[in-house]
């Protein structure tokens, strides 16, 4: 698996073996945790294996022990609570928890899952071996893209810096929304390397993305809005490797990698023979698809070759409208399953979370810290960062560390003392949490 090593292989074949599904009242539970905690190993181990490009043995365990199905219904099961469950935490007037980690850790299992499946997904057996999940994963992502599309028109994302005012359940509530975002990115990202599986995909699935959600117009909508680009201060800056970034002006013209991924799509879904053959181009969507003409982004990729021009027979896809082939009748069933399982219960999940699992006793959180150090080792959270670390207050490039935890960076003293304040609690909860045996 490469010089650092986060898992031995034989101890990733037993991780992944153990993966199993959750019920949503179960989440935030001792199990659970205990899966997370693998999850996130996993994921580290990946993106190592990636990395360095010595095999990926995780995608191949992944796939053998048939994984990717139980990854799917994790992640809808995560994407469930936050909607159905998590609302209903923050309206309980009796829930003023002291930490919020616990709950943090649950909101934060989506963005773990989508970022192993992201990581993974690069590799065609991995689609193939999702088998029926890959309609509820289509649908999973089809739901990310819409609300980015929606959320870029209303502007911009809440500010990373919270109000001194604002309650810890607060503070949670706008971190999950910041974390959406990037869940859709990587949802994204998902997407496109579903559709390089274009041609080996069912007909149903070919169908779910083509007629139910119209996947090419919705792809064109987000190279329009291009939520991941905006202007601050007259300068443009392009959301990579977890941060907004000011681009200098030489880099500007070059397409970013979110880009290019929508135009990767977009080939995929509109030059493959099996992709046409089940699209029903209307007028509608060719109006959609001619907006791309008028971007100024090139790419090797791009589909405008496929794209009704003025004469008929400039492009094979130039067609009367028709209705596409009939398709299979397989339709998703984990987001249903699950809301036909816990309809009428989440106020219910609710509380039994909140004197259950979110009202963990000091020696309980202390435990569990130990345990998150245990997880996040420092020297292979450095080695798959994409880029040299930030300071925790001003965002500036870091080069000491908290002396206490070893945890948080900082450019200077000044910036670790101001931020004290927030970061002071995990700090004392990681430093005890070590002395706990």
């Amino acid at each position: 698996m490469g010089d650092l090593e986060l898992l031995l292989p034989g101890e990733a074949d037993v991780l992944v073996r153990r993966l199993r599904s959750f019920q949503l009242r179960e989440m935030g539970s001792e199990g659970w945790n205990q899966q997370h905690e693998n999850l996130e190993k996993l994921n580290m181990q990946a993106i190592l294996d990636a990395t360095v490009s010595q095999g990926e043995p995780i995608q191949e365990l992944l796939v053998t022990h048939g994984k990717i199905p139980t990854l799917v219904e994790e992640l809808i099961a995560v994407e469930m609570w936050k909607q159905k469950v998590f609302p209903v935490l923050c309206r309980l007037e009796d829930f003023k928890p002291q930490n919020t980690f616990p709950i943090y850790m649950v909101v934060h299992h989506e963005a773990s899952i989508i970022n192993l499946l992201e990581t993974v997904f690069f590799h065609k057996e991995v689609c193939e071996s999702a088998e029926d999940t890959v309609l509820d994963l289509v649908d999973y992502c089809h739901r990310k893209l819409t609300l980015l599309v929606a959320r870029s028109g209303r502007g911009s994302l809440p500010e990373e810096e919270g109000s001194q005012d604002s309650t810890p359940m607060q503070e949670l509530q706008k971190q999950a929304e910041l974390m959406e975002f990037e869940i859709a990115l990587k949802a994204l990202s998902v997407l496109r390397y579903i559709t390089d599986c274009v041609d080996s995909l069912s007909l149903s699935t070919l169908s779910r993305m083509l007629s139910t959600h119209n996947l090419p117009c919705l792809l064109v909508e987000l190279l329009e809005h291009s939520p991941w680009s905006r202007r601050e201060g007259g300068k443009l800056q392009q959301f990579e490797g977890g941060r907004w970034q000011t681009m200098a002006p030489s880099e500007q013209q070059k397409l970013s990698k979110l880009d290019g991924q929508v135009w990767i799509a977009l080939y995929n879904l509109l030059l493959s023979r099996e992709a046409r053959a089940h699209y029903c181009l209307t007028s509608f969507a060719k109006g959609q698809l001619l907006k791309v003409g008028s971007y100024p982004h090139t790419s090797p990729y791009s589909p405008r070759a496929a794209i009704p021009h003025p004469t008929p027979t400039a492009s094979p896809l130039f067609i009367v409208d028709h209705p596409p082939q009939t398709s299979g009748t397989w339709i998703p069933e984990i987001w249903e399953r699950l809301e036909h399982e816990n309809r009428g219960k989440w106020q219910a999940i609710a509380k039994h979370q909140l004197r259950h699992v979110f009202s963990p006793s000091e020696q309980d959180l202390r435990l569990q810290a130990r345990r998150w150090a245990e997880t996040y080792r420092l020297d292979v959270l450095e080695a798959v960062a994409p880029e040299r670390p930030r300071c925790a207050h001003c965002s500036a490039e870091a080069s000491k560390r908290c002396s206490r935890c070893q945890n948080e960076w900082y450019c200077c003293r000044d910036c670790q003392v101001k931020h004290w304040e927030k970061h002071g609690k995990a700090c004392v909860l990681a430093t005890q949490g070590d002395r706990v045996k």
